[in-house]
């Protein structure tokens, strides 16, 4: 009996380790729910409610080629001892997976345990991320590669007598109630529609539209929960926007703005498996500075307050404030406002990386470790190899949301603010009927805080040391175009500017 672990692969299509084990034998397909995972501090109800969805679907579409999902709730090792001991296992298939602390130390567990029994695991590639890459030289190339392949079809499945388990409640797991109303519907059904609305009806705004919290819910993929969770494969989104663009190159008349719509979106593609390498080469960069040089630049306990209302909106600051309460709402927000919201937390507020970015990783429907705490890194400048950008939420305010339709929708209590002062109330003649009865006074004194923050961190960058150290980092996880001269680079080369303008998570904004 061949099983295969379903992970963060949430499909019958693509999925190279149950087409592999379906050649070789009865297939009982497996997902276990893992309580000690659901208890850990990066997790949600909101993943849940995706993921239960998505295994609803998953479990009909397994029925269907011949077998259904078998849910199992449990520690993963005491789960195969028991199907060991109940009918025997020939080989365990997964996926390999690039997830956090805690799945990288189950994984350990599961391989000593499959070593101990004598039961080969098979770990098959599942996306542009290379398990024991030593160079990233040619790392696009092999992205390419990978992504060109065929897509796997579904197999065939034998029948098996097993009881095929239900799927907990987000209560069952002891989760936190987690009200997201307009959260993203997990399944396949649903990538799919979203692709294809995206590639054909809504993507064609994709790159002038991308950086505003309002147009961009519309104009950007919104297929990130699906690749974190693995309804869709990276293989099928890519291929998918090829033959697209290939069908635009063809067409004779005018094509609008899809053509660079396009070429923008298949960047962030490489992107997305890029920055997970990233977490795959160096684990602890969930837990520790990049650089080490920063260790201790900032309080390692949160200052309290301030996390809280930078959690719920309340800190002031109206246009960091409407997107926090926007992403609490929705599970979502667009690419710069992800990287604002996190450098604000980080240079302002004064925060280390590792509390905000906990606290995003719960309110990310599309929470993918590899991107997110490289990215949470990168936008708190601990990271030593990328440009220090310090975001005045002001000025995003204004450029972003210029009339203030976002942030109106997300924070009523500004109704009496008129246009011009919006996004700073305090200047604003009526401000003393709002500011501190109901809506806050700002928190932080943002031009004051962001001088105090850029001080600190440049001084931390300075001398032969620190950039001895960057060169190493650069060495083992920067992209080749990036700004720190390596082997065969240029010096002198300007940074990358899509560096500076990723989504936190999902890689496709």
């Amino acid at each position: 009996m061949q099983v295969v672990w379903f992970k963060r692969d949430l499909r019958v299509q693509d999925h190279r380790p149950l087409a592999e084990a379906a050649r070789r034998g009865a297939v009982l397909p497996l997902y276990v729910v893992e309580p000690d995972l659901w208890a850990q501090p990066d997790m949600s109800a909101r993943h849940w409610g995706f993921i239960a969805q998505s295994l609803a679907e998953l479990q009909n579409d397994l029925a269907k080629l011949g077998q259904p999902l078998i849910i199992r709730q449990g520690e993963m090792a005491e789960i195969l001892g028991g199907l060991q001991n109940s009918c025997g296992i020939t080989a365990l298939w997964s996926h390999e997976e690039t997830g956090n602390g805690w799945t990288y130390r189950r994984d350990r567990q599961v391989g000593a345990w499959c070593r101990a029994h004598g039961i080969p695991w098979h770990e098959i590639q599942n996306h542009g991320v290379i398990r024991r890459l030593g160079s990233r030289n040619g790392w696009a190339t092999q992205w390419d590669r990978f992504m060109a392949e065929p897509v796997t079809p579904a197999p065939a499945l034998t029948p098996l007598a097993h009881d095929p388990g239900h799927i907990p409640t987000a209560r069952d797991l002891a989760l936190s109630d987690d009200p997201c109303p307009d959260r993203q519907h997990g399944g396949r059904r649903a990538a799919l529609a979203c692709r294809d609305s995206f590639l054909h009806t809504r993507g064609e705004s994709y790159r002038r539209a991308m950086s505003s919290p309002l147009a961009g819910a519309q104009a950007c993929s919104r297929l990130s929960p699906h690749l974190a969770w693995g309804t869709l494969s990276m293989r099928e989104a890519a291929q998918a926007t090829w033959a697209r663009q290939r069908a635009l190159k063809a067409e004779t008349g005018q094509t609008g703005g899809w053509r660079p719509a396009l070429h923008s979106f298949t960047g962030r593609l490489h992107w997305h498996c890029h920055f997970i390498q990233k977490l795959e080469d160096e684990p602890s960069l969930e837990f520790e500075n990049l650089h080490r040089a920063y260790d201790g630049l900032r309080p390692s306990q949160p200052d309290a307050a301030r996390l809280a209302a930078w959690e719920t909106g309340e800190t002031g600051l109206p246009f960091l404030d409407a997107c926090m309460r926007s992403l609490r709402h929705t599970g979502w927000l667009n690419f710069r406002m992800r990287a604002m919201v996190m450098a604000v937390s980080s240079y302002h507020l004064w925060l280390d990386w590792r509390a905000p970015g906990l606290s995003l990783a719960r309110m990310f429907t599309d929470y993918e470790p590899g991107i997110h705490w490289s990215q949470t890194q990168m936008q708190s400048g601990t990271t030593g190899i990328n440009t220090v950008r310090i975001y005045n939420p002001v000025k995003q305010g204004k450029d972003q949301d210029p009339d203030g339709a976002f942030t109106r929708r997300w924070l009523p209590e500004l109704a009496a603010i008129p246009n011009a002062h919006l996004h700073e109330p305090w200047k604003a003649e009526n401000a003393g009927t709002v500011l501190g009865k109901t809506y806050p006074h700002p928190i932080v004194d943002h031009l004051e805080a962001a001088r105090h923050a850029r001080d600190k961190v440049w001084a931390v960058r300075r001398g032969g040391a620190y950039r001895a150290a960057a060169q190493d980092i650069q060495t083992k996880h920067g992209s080749r175009k990036s700004g720190i001269a390596n082997r065969g680079q240029r010096r002198g080369r300007k940074a990358d500017p899509a560096q500076m303008s990723l989504p936190l998570d999902g890689g496709s904004s």
